[in-house]
C-alpha cells in the first residue's frame, strides 16, 4: 500500500514535532511534509527525527509555510501539487498565543494582539485549508485536522475546581483596572472561533467524504507562547502533560481510531468528545 501523504503545519517545534514524531514511529508508512515557517528549522527538526529513527518507514520533507502569508500559503500548495498531485491528511497544527505580549496601557498593542491571535489561529488556518482543499478532494480517506483547546469551550468557563480551572475561569477582585489583565482571552477566543470554522470545513467536505476533526490536546507543556524550559517546567508544575501524548492521539485520529466522532472536537482525557 501506497505510504499517504501527510502535511503538518508547524512542525518543527512543540506539539507538532510530536505529532510528527508519533507518525515516523508508526507500523503505517507516511510521506511527511513537516512544514515551518523557517525551511532552515524544519530541516533540522527532520535530521533529528532521521537519528533518531533511522529505522521508520515514513520518510520526511521539510516544506516552508508561514500561514500569515498568503504568498508562502500558495507557493507551498504549488510545490506539493507540482510533486504530489494530492494530499491526503492536513493538520492544521500551527498556533499562536499574543496576549502575553499585551502592552495593557496602549490600546494598539491590545488591538494587535488579539488580531494577530485570530489571524494565525482562525484566517490563517482558513486560508491554509481553503488554498488545499483541492489537493484534499484527490487524497486516499483524506483527513482535515483543526487543533482545538480545552479552554475553548463555553462549557468550560464555568467551573472553578482545581488550579488551572480558577485561575482560568475565577473572577478577579471588583474594580478598574484589574490586577492580574486576562492574557489567555485572545486565544481562548480565537480558538473557540476556529471550532466552528471545523464545523463549517465538515459541512463543506461532508460530500467529498473528507473526515473533519478537531482535536483538543491536552493541557500540554509546549513552548507555544514562546516559553522556555524554565517556563515549560512551570507548566509541567501547574500540571501541564508531556506533549507525546497529544501527538500520539492524533495519530490515532489519522489512523481512524476516532472515526465514530467525525465532525467533533475530540480528545483522549475526560470525556471523548468536548462538550460544546
Amino acid at each position: 500500500m501506497a505510504a499517504k501523504l501527510a502535511l503538518i503545519t508547524g512542525g518543527n517545534t512543540g506539539l507538532g514535532y510530536e505529532i510528527v514524531k508519533a507518525l515516523v514511529q508508526s507500523s503505517k508508512s507516511y510521506t511527511i511534509l513537516l512544514c515551518g515557517r523557517s525551511i532552515q528549522k524544519a530541516q533540522d527538526a527532520i535530521k533529528e527525527l532521521q537519528s533518531e529513527f533511522p529505522n521508520s518507514q515514513s520518510t520526511l520533507s521539510a516544506l516552508q509555510v508561514d500561514i500569515e502569508d498568503d504568498d508562502s500559503i500558495k507557493k507551498a500548495f504549488e510545490e506539493v501539487s507540482s510533486k504530489y498531485g494530492k494530499l491526503d491528511i492536513l493538520i492544521n497544527n500551527a498556533g499562536a498565543q499574543y496576549g502575553s505580549s499585551i502592552d495593557w496601557d496602549d490600546l494598539s498593542s491590545i488591538r494587535k494582539a488579539w488580531n494577530r491571535t485570530w489571524d494565525v489561529n482562525v484566517s490563517g488556518t482558513h486560508i491554509m485549508t481553503y488554498v488545499f482543499a483541492p489537493l484534499l478532494l484527490k487524497g486516499d480517506d483524506a483527513r482535515l485536522i483543526f487543533m482545538a483547546s480545552g479552554t475553548a469551550t463555553l462549557a468550560g468557563t464555568e467551573p472553578m475546581d482545581g488550579p488551572i480551572y480558577s485561575r482560568l475561569n475565577g473572577p478577579p477582585p471588583a474594580g478598574w483596572p484589574k490586577p492580574e489583565p486576562n492574557t489567555v482571552a485572545p486565544y481562548r477566543s480565537s480558538k473557540t472561533g476556529m471550532n466552528m470554522m471545523m464545523r463549517e470545513w465538515y459541512k463543506t467536505l461532508r460530500n467529498d467524504g473528507v473526515k473533519v476533526f478537531a482535536i483538543s490536546p491536552g493541557f500540554l507543556a509546549t513552548g507555544l507562547a514562546g516559553g522556555d524550559e524554565k517556563s515549560r517546567a512551570q507548566m509541567k508544575a501547574q500540571g501541564a502533560q508531556d506533549p507525546a501524548l497529544g501527538g500520539n492521539f492524533v495519530k490515532e485520529v489519522v489512523e481512524g481510531a476516532r472515526d465514530d466522532d467525525v465532525g467533533k472536537v475530540v480528545r483522549w482525557y475526560a470525556t471523548p468528545v468536548q462538550p460544546w
